[in-house]
């Protein structure tokens, strides 16, 4: 017989035991699409733990200003109303960009496209597709910042890439790193810098680039993206 605060501690054991299946799992996912892009299992290993040291750092670029106008509204209280005049104030927010979520996938963007330069066209166009998409979906949230559908941009950037290997000589194994780097420039720029104007006025104070973690944002995009062309 098992009394109640024993099956407490069992349920909590069973939940803490999923959640780090489910972390291994990710990680192992992460891995594996680092692995199809062509990196061997010592950077892979490397690349992890700089992304996780890195993804509570968010690096401060500057400081956006808005002024923000309260319209006038009248009260009614009780038969009497009373009229609040308009009002102005002004408020910050810090523009930063996360160092695990954007600033490595960023390098190891470029590293790609190095590796494979005889495709930087191809790898301009799909990026180039990829921004005008999510463009067109991402909104501005108050008091968070830009948002997009999760599964969105990585699904458009693996479209993109399969559209383009479709229509190009491309090999096979470079359609991973097209994935990647559509699906991680891509994002970055249609999500963020093509929205850094709408950023001041929406009241978050602080509105960090890449997401506020390892597994969030631009980091997560490139990753499905791998994993859906791995398929």
């Amino acid at each position: 017989m098992f009394f109640l605060p024993v099956i407490f501690i069992f349920i909590i054991f069973y939940f803490a035991l999923l959640a780090g299946l489910f972390f291994l799992l990710k990680l192992g996912l992460i891995a594996f699409a680092f692995q199809r892009i062509g990196l061997s299992g010592e950077t892979v290993f490397l690349l992890l733990l700089l992304c996780l040291a890195g993804s509570g750092v968010n690096i401060p670029l500057k400081k956006l200003s808005s002024e923000q106008i309260v319209p006038p509204a009248t009260i009614d209280f009780f038969g009497w109303k009373f009229r609040i005049p308009a009002s102005r104030y002004r408020q910050s927010t810090i523009l930063a960009i996360n160092l695990g979520g954007a600033v490595i996938p960023t390098i190891l963007s470029f590293f790609l496209i190095f590796r494979w330069w005889p495709l930087w066209p191809y790898f301009l166009l799909a990026t180039a597709i990829v921004a005008l998409l999510v463009k067109l979906v991402a909104r501005p949230v108050k008091g968070l910042g830009i948002a997009t559908p999760a599964l969105y941009p990585p699904l458009v950037a693996s479209l993109a890439s399969f559209l383009i290997a479709f229509l190009s000589p491309l090999e096979a194994q470079s359609l991973p790193a097209l994935a990647y780097v559509c699906g991680t420039l891509g994002t970055l720029i249609g999500a963020d810098l093509l929205n850094l104007r709408k950023i001041a006025g929406l009241g978050a104070p602080v509105a960090s680039i890449g997401g506020a973690g390892t597994f969030d944002g631009v980091f997560l995009t490139g990753i499905m993206a791998v994993l859906l062309t791995s398929l």
